[in-house]
């Protein structure tokens, strides 16, 4: 079985970017690099309109996965590289794409001014069923947007790897989204700050205005909680700076804030066989829609 990343191309800036991160994800694991093309075939009338002919169809199925190659080759040139060409729908047929990727990347279409991401259908059709990680990149995301500003405070991309940031809830952690936290970290020789939100139970809320004692008790609980889900992974991974934190409050408000600080977000989803709906947790879809940063959703039992 020969281990890939994964790039679903489109044609669109995002997907775009997306590729282009890929590229920098497969080279960190020295892995080969497969973009997947989609074409998702459009109803007869519209296939027979002016700008949805023959013309136009040629262009996305031919023109768009190669300039995309070839910019690739320019910036990669030692990269193994394909290119598949697929028809369908586009969520399903990403899926089948990356059944045996290490990693599946795609667009996500950026907020603008808002800031951070908006999901689209597909997106979040894939991200609900994948069973392999799935990252998702907003247009306009640079190489120089993974590292530290230079000593000038200008964007550079010889300086250090941003931390990698994962979102763990310790009272019930998986250890293939930790895992894959750490070998993320580890690749990019960065820190992983790892965040595990709390909140506290209803019937504390009265007594903490008087009661900053019993706060102070409930953080360092967590705090021991957290410390002890994570050291024997401090121990298999000992190059790796750990940073723990146990934030009160709204997990998923906390991460979208430090995504502007990370290269990398890593969050979870449990796998669960329902017939309806993205089930995706309220941690993770907040961090999909508004992180600064690319996102990696990690599948976990």
């Amino acid at each position: 079985m020969l281990r890939t990343v994964v790039a679903g191309l489109d044609g669109s800036p995002e997907s775009r970017a997306a590729t282009e991160w890929a590229a920098r994800e497969a080279r960190l694991r020295g892995l080969p690099l497969k973009i997947v093309h989609v074409w998702e075939p459009v109803p007869e009338p519209m296939a027979q309109a002016p700008l949805l002919g023959a013309e136009t169809q040629q262009h996305w199925t031919e023109r768009v996965p190669r300039e995309a190659a070839e910019a690739i080759r320019l910036r990669h040139p030692d990269m193994e590289l394909t290119v598949e060409q697929r028809t369908g729908d586009a969520a399903g047929t990403l899926l089948d794409a990356a059944e045996d990727a290490d990693l599946l990347v795609l667009g996500s279409r950026g907020l603008g001014g808002l800031g951070g991401f908006m999901v689209g259908s597909v997106g979040l059709a894939v991200v609900a069923r994948a069973e392999r990680p799935v990252v998702l990149v907003r247009a306009g995301e640079q190489a120089a947007d993974e590292h530290e500003p230079d000593a000038e405070g200008l964007p550079s991309t010889e300086t250090a790897y941003r931390p990698v940031v994962l979102g763990l809830d310790a009272t019930s952690p998986d250890e293939t989204l930790i895992r894959f936290a750490f070998e993320e970290a580890a690749r990019r020789g960065t820190t992983l700050r790892v965040l595990h939100g709390w909140n506290l139970p209803p019937y504390y809320v009265y007594g903490l205005s008087v009661d900053i004692e019993l706060h102070d008790e409930i953080v360092r609980q967590q705090a021991v909680l957290l410390a002890d889900v994570l050291k024997p992974w401090r121990q298999k991974f000992p190059d790796v700076e750990v940073v723990e934190e146990v934030p009160a409050g709204s997990p998923g408000a906390r991460l979208v804030d430090v995504s502007r600080e990370a290269s990398l977000m890593v969050v979870g989803r449990r796998m669960r066989r329902r017939p309806f709906g993205a089930h995706i947790g309220p941690v993770t879809h907040a961090v999909l829609h508004h992180a600064a940063a690319p996102v990696a959703v990690v599948p976990h039992h």
